[in-house]
């Protein structure tokens, strides 16, 4: 299991698969650090053996029909809640509500949903999609008075 603090090779991979970059001052680190964590924990946290490719929870727990996919929809939220808090534009939160949308249909059909789960990674796509626009944001404009 990957430690937090970044004492652990699960940590250095988490900040190479996702490089969150060079930020502006303005994006709050410590909420960027936790969408990683949970996009990791749902999409890439589990190693398939035998091969180079990684599962998350979210396929896994998905295997119980509705509930499973529910649960993990549930979760994939937080990104595109905090995403929202941090101040993402409305047009990619859009679509990232798509990605999790489609995560969650797809994958609650019974078998095929959870092999669709395991490629499609949309916890992953979601952080990108909001690292990519905090990045290019500007920061908020403080009022004068």
């Amino acid at each position: 299991m990957s430690d937090i603090d970044g004492e652990t090779g699960d940590e250095t991979e988490l900040a190479e698969e996702f490089d969150v970059g060079e930020l502006p001052d303005h994006v709050n680190a410590s909420a960027v650090k936790r969408m990683q964590v949970v996009a990791w924990a749902l999409d890439d946290a589990v190693p398939v053996p035998g091969t180079d490719r990684k599962i998350g929870i979210d396929p896994i727990v998905g295997a119980l029909p509705i509930a499973g996919d529910v649960a993990t929809a549930a979760i994939s939220m937080y990104i595109v809640a905090e995403s929202a808090r941090q101040g993402v534009k409305r047009e990619t939160l859009a679509a990232m509500l798509v990605n999790v949308a489609v995560d969650a249909g797809i994958g609650s059909i019974p078998a095929l949903g959870d092999l669709f789960d395991a490629g499609w990674k949309a916890n992953k796509r979601n952080f990108e999609l909001a690292v990519e626009d905090l990045a290019d944001a500007a920061p908020p404009e403080e009022s004068s008075q």
